[in-house]
């Protein structure tokens, strides 16, 4: 009865008016407790005055509690600031008696309001030991009730430093959810063994199954400051491999109002075990670079692109004009900058390979910016439907930028891909042919042509990290291309942040290229998904390695073999410094491969694309028997030449 009573009540605070009737109560018995110690038991004393003086006391009690509001703190939460108040209230009812006092002994106040200074003082560090001591017994009593007869989840904190301790107080705060912490861990010797607001410090060397146990721990939360992502994988690593939740505090940046809430605490994800450090980008760049200015964005819908509608909504540009022939997820996009009081932007249904749809859109706004996030990217689909690829990556692309060097605009800001490198595929071959041809129009234009390339997005549409985490709510098994796979990766919000730098920090003609660190082997990333999901390899889940799929190499590259970098004002972007192509000859191939295109012939069009693409070599694919002939055919050439 008791525990289904605390269970539905523990939302409710007392009334605060029942905690200010309580603390008058006690301040009043104080006072009389201040005339038996100062005169004994017995009161050998005329206790007239006493009866006269308790009324006065109250009133003024009562007065100092409502001026500075400490009654209205909820007593259960009673911290270093309802202290604070409660001291300052007795500090007005010391000031307001001592008045009475003087003013009856200037004869200015009846001679029964004259209280002994040894009464008012006695009665001043009563109240401020009663006081204090009252709330803190009531919070305690509260949570001690409430964790032995409550459903409650018993956790360790990983950290016992300040975060740690800001990290206790969320907990122990939240009313939301029975939480009891046991325990802190650390690293450091000089805090093991020890205890921190009565709560004991272990090793994580201690940390192991008996352990967890014996005290019945549900969740650790890593609580943890500027913690290294290789730091935290390799935590991370070690109390997965035990039956509990692994929790993590948000970054300090993200905390609400400043102020830690339980509610932001949540389950460690693969996207915070990745190791690598975020990039951090020059704001006030790209605040100048947009004022005032009308962007154009394509691809408005998908994973890149919508994000850099959100990241550029925040500056003070003058129109975004969002292109997605994806209509329910730019409806989509439209409503969520509706409900965040985002207004000047317009969303357009518009296909970029229709060339007068994009150019009445081009004459009606006149855009300054484009960013050019439309794109085919999948690449087993884009494998088995290259007229499709080159329709969208190569040829939309041409129009987009003839176009945007057409109407003036200022930049054009292309997104690539790390597969358009040494390509392998009909997808990264395509984003490569866009590549040249937008770096060859940018000699002959006044627009600043930029291409920005990274690799794999997390979270983005098709991309691995969804698909695994599918595969593991049926049941699995998980599904690897090859053991020995490896792709880089980087957040969505990251990836757009690098396009919009790019197009702030561009001249034109430029490649930008992300350093993201090491690569991830997909593999072993599988394997920590299935461990975050409080699952075990192989016994409670498998994965299956299926087999490269048409067109995939088992390691993506940022540079190609005749690329090297320069140095940006930024250390995680570097320009690709390419050798210079024969734009004359470039133009005229991809306009061979636009009107072959027509025809549907595929092995005819990726012929073109590989002549276009020299590195382009197929793997896994149908498109290997061209390699064949163009080897057979250039080895034919050399015996003549000998």
């Amino acid at each position: 009865m008791i525990k289904n009573y605390l269970i539905n009540n523990s939302h409710k605070h007392a009334s605060k008016w029942l905690v200010l009737a309580i603390d008058v109560a006690i301040t009043i018995f104080n006072f009389f407790l201040a005339y038996v110690i100062r005169f004994g038991i017995t009161l050998n004393v005329d206790t007239s005055n006493l009866m006269y003086q308790m009324p006065v006391v109250a009133v003024l009690a009562t007065l100092s509690f409502l001026l500075i509001g400490s009654y209205k703190g909820v007593v259960r939460h009673t911290g270093m600031r309802d202290a604070y108040n409660l001291f300052l209230a007795v500090t007005v009812l010391i000031s307001l008696t001592g008045f009475l006092m003087v003013s009856s002994r200037l004869s200015l106040m009846p001679e029964l309001l004259n209280i002994p200074v040894s009464i008012i003082c006695v009665h001043y560090l009563l109240n401020i030991i009663t006081l204090t001591t009252s709330r803190l017994i009531f919070k305690y009593c509260f949570y001690y009730v409430k964790s032995k007869l409550g459903e409650t989840s018993r956790i360790l904190i990983y950290g016992a430093g300040d975060s740690g301790l800001i990290t206790l107080a969320a907990i122990t705060n939240d009313s939301n959810r029975s939480l009891s912490v046991v325990g802190f861990v650390d690293d450091n010797n000089q805090k093991i063994g020890k205890t921190i607001n009565g709560i004991k410090v272990y090793s994580s060397k201690s940390l192991n199954q008996t352990f967890i146990n014996k005290n019945n721990i549900k969740e650790i939360v890593v609580s943890i400051p500027h913690i290294s992502k290789k730091r935290l994988s390799e935590i991370s690593d070690e109390l997965l491999k035990l039956s509990v939740k692994v929790k993590i505090i948000p970054a300090v940046n993200d905390w609400i109002d400043g102020k830690l809430k339980v509610s932001q605490i949540k389950e460690i994800q693969i996207e915070d075990l990745l190791e690598r450090a975020p990039i951090n980008m020059n704001n006030q760049n790209i605040k100048e670079e947009l004022r005032d200015k009308v962007i154009m964005i394509t691809g408005a819908a998908g994973s890149i692109g919508s994000e850099i509608v959100r990241q550029a909504s925040f500056y003070s540009y003058k129109n975004l004009i969002l292109v997605d022939q994806a209509e329910s997820p730019l409806y989509d996009l439209q409503q969520e900058l509706i409900s965040k009081g985002v207004t000047n932007f317009t969303p357009i249904v518009a296909d970029i390979r229709d060339h007068q749809r994009m150019e009445m859109i081009f004459e009606k706004f006149r855009p300054n910016m484009v960013f050019h996030a439309a794109a085919y990217k999948h690449v087993p689909l884009m494998e088995s439907n290259p007229c499709e690829a080159i329709k969208i990556n190569v040829l939309g692309t041409r129009k987009l930028a003839d176009l945007s060097s057409e109407y003036g605009v200022d930049k054009f800001v292309f997104v690539s891909t790390d597969k358009a490198v040494n390509p392998t595929n009909v997808m990264g071959a395509t984003k490569r042919v866009a590549e040249m041809y937008i770096k060859c129009l940018h000699r002959t234009s006044k627009t600043k042509f930029i291409t920005t390339r990274f690799g794999n997005v997390l979270g983005s549409n098709g991309s691995v990290i969804p698909l695994f985490k599918k595969q593991i709510q049926k049941g699995g098994p998980l599904t690897v291309t090859h053991k020995n796979v490896t792709r880089f990766f980087m957040t969505i919000p990251e990836a757009s942040q690098l396009v919009i730098e790019a197009g702030t920090m561009g001249n034109g003609g430029e490649i930008f290229i992300f350093d993201m660190g090491e690569s991830v082997k997909i593999f072993d990333l599988a394997k920590k998904m299935i461990r975050l999901s409080g699952l075990q390899y192989p016994n409670d889940i498998d994965i299956k390695i299926t087999g490269l799929r048409p067109g995939e190499k088992l390691y993506e590259e940022l540079l190609a073999d005749t690329e090297n970098t320069l140095p940006t004002y930024h250390k995680k972007i570097m320009i690709s410094k390419h050798d210079d192509d024969d734009c004359a000859m470039v133009k005229d191939k991809i306009d061979d491969l636009c009107i072959m295109n027509l025809l549907n012939q595929d092995h005819q069009i990726v012929g073109k694309l590989k002549e276009i693409v020299p590195e382009y070599i197929s793997n896994n694919s149908t498109f290997e028997s061209i390699d064949k002939i163009n080897k057979e055919t250039a080895t034919k050439k050399q015996h003549v030449l000998a």
